[in-house]
């Protein structure tokens, strides 16, 4: 089994400010710092980080180079990133005093993809291997296509939610992973039972992951659900916490990790992350995660289910 990521690689150019700007008004940043991200890149990082082997395709502009450099540092494979014409894909990203986050986005060479370039990237990939997708790169509805001809397990995670969506049969994916302005734009439901209610009725044949922010996150799957509170840690930065969430809650899958240990681990990762400055640098190894896990639980239980988890879950 081999796992495909196709999604955006972006510079992420981070400004510190005392609130979000709001129209008209001018305001000074109190630092600024650009690192490595992008929901595909930060996914891959995860994934990485996780213990899985992940190939990620992408293309980089000129300004992009160092993240080959980053996939070697990280362990991702990075043969299929290619090297494009125009400018890197990158955010303006915002961060106010208690870590929240406003974001603008520009797709650059993440919106460059041709039919050309994605079929030579499937040809490399089998039933049954796992493809990570998120909308931050063009031609979504045919790679969905394409990866579901050649019996590929798709997991989606829909963000940013618009109209591109639109012209994606979406019911050729296996997992979403989705959050509640998501979940509303999908279903058009704003409670969270009710979301994954009209989720499990549209899209049958898939499991749905839901992250409610503070209030932690729920999985569905076959009319089962699992409720998974968050783990309290200190807000610096919310970027990459996401796909955070996302690249180890698939990895536990990949490793067929119960469900219940599988949202314990991701939502320490996730709680790692928002600890720390930055999108992929804020995304912690295997290692970091189960050490703090591990504490929660002997702080708990005294010890033994955090020996059960670790055995168990191969991370």
């Amino acid at each position: 089994m081999k796992i495909l990521n196709i999604g955006s690689l972006n510079l992420d150019y981070v400004y510190q400010v005392d609130h979000m700007v709001c129209g008209g008004e001018t305001i000074s940043s109190d630092g600024m710092e650009v690192y490595l991200g992008g929901k595909g890149f930060n996914q891959s990082v995860a994934l990485a980080n996780a213990g899985v082997e992940v190939y990620h395709a992408g293309i980089v502009g000129t300004e992009g180079e160092v993240f080959f450099d980053a996939c070697l540092r990280y362990g991702i494979r990075s043969s299929y990133i290619k090297r494009g014409s125009v400018r890197n894909g990158h955010t303006i990203i915002q961060i106010d005093k208690v870590g929240q986050n406003a974001i603008m986005l520009y797709g650059g060479c993440n919106r460059a993809f041709s039919k050309e370039y994605i079929n030579d990237v499937l040809d490399g990939f089998e039933p049954g291997d796992y493809l990570i997708l998120q909308n931050e790169v063009n031609l979504l509805d045919y790679i969905i296509d394409r990866a579901y001809e050649k019996g590929l397990i798709i997991v989606l995670n829909p963000s940013p939610y618009d109209a591109y969506l639109d012209a994606c049969k979406l019911e050729k994916i296996s997992f979403f992973v989705l959050n509640e302005i998501e979940g509303f734009q999908m279903s058009g439901k704003t409670k969270e039972d009710e979301i994954l209610s009209k989720m499990e009725e549209m899209f049958p044949q898939a499991g749905v992951l839901l992250t409610l922010g503070k209030r932690g996150a729920i999985y569905a799957k076959e009319g089962k659900r699992w409720k998974q509170e968050i783990y309290n840690s200190p807000v610096v930065d919310t970027t990459a916490a996401g796909d955070t969430f996302t690249g180890y809650f698939v990895a536990s899958l990949i490793k067929m990790v119960p469900v219940e240990e599988a949202l314990k681990i991701s939502t320490m990762a996730s709680a790692i992350a928002v600890s720390r400055k930055g999108a992929a640098p804020s995304i912690p190894t295997s290692e970091e995660v189960m050490s703090e896990l591990g504490k929660q639980i002997l702080n708990a239980k005294g010890g033994t289910k955090y020996e059960t988890i670790t055995n168990q879950s191969g991370y």
